[in-house]
């Protein structure tokens, strides 16, 4: 199997009652059998139940994990790309408040592919990334959409243990719609690979600043 992010040979990591799962030798994404991908319908009909609050304050408290360092590197003014915003765009909200120029933009819910055509000071994707059946050519994309010198702002839990069976027993990977997991590692490679800054907050928020 090769990765689904850098294409290098992936070896088997383990597997349970709906799904196999695969590790690269290389970058160290784990992600699932593609052939287990849901159809797009199903996938959406899973995001169409999620309740995303824009005045939610618990989820407010959530997405700060990652606004609150995005913001000490941000200007008033800028310019910034909500990418995959989902059915109750939020983080986009929060940045607004605090002065910046947001857009959002998801393949479900916000489909202008306009919004695609130029770049911007900053670009987030909260609980995003998970979600990509191909890293390899999803990261692109969204690295392009930011001008040099420009931030990506990313959530997804990142997993940090070691073994098959602490990921088997790790309740992130549970949703069907969760296909890409990433390590630190995975994080490393690719700001190594496209010539990224790497600045990571937690094992939640990370940030990359584009040279």
């Amino acid at each position: 199997m090769l990765c689904t992010l850098c294409s290098s040979v992936s070896e088997s990591f383990c597997e349970d009652k709906k799904r196999q799962y695969f590790r690269c030798t290389v970058c160290d994404m784990i992600f699932a059998d593609p052939q287990a991908h849901l159809p797009q319908d199903e996938e959406k009909a899973i995001y169409d139940f999620h309740q995303n609050d824009s005045h939610d304050t618990r989820y407010r408290e959530f997405l700060s994990q990652l606004s609150i360092p995005l913001l000490e590197k941000l200007s008033t003014g800028m310019t910034g790309l909500d990418f995959g915003s989902g059915p109750g765009p939020t983080l986009s909200l929060m940045l607004e408040e605090h002065g910046m120029k947001m857009s959002i933009y998801d393949i479900f819910y916000a489909p202008d592919s306009g919004q695609l055509s130029r770049q911007y000071d900053f670009v987030t994707c909260s609980e995003v990334v998970e979600h990509f059946n191909e890293p390899g050519k999803a990261w692109p994309q969204v690295i392009s959409l930011v001008k040099p010198k420009g931030y990506i702002g990313v959530m997804t839990w990142m997993f940090t243990k070691k073994t098959a069976e602490q990921f088997n027993q790790w309740s992130y990977k549970g949703d069907p719609t969760h296909v890409s997991f990433y390590t630190p590692e995975t994080m490393q490679w690719i700001a190594q690979h496209f010539q990224l800054k790497l600045e990571i907050i937690s094992e939640q928020a990370i940030l990359f600043r584009r040279d």
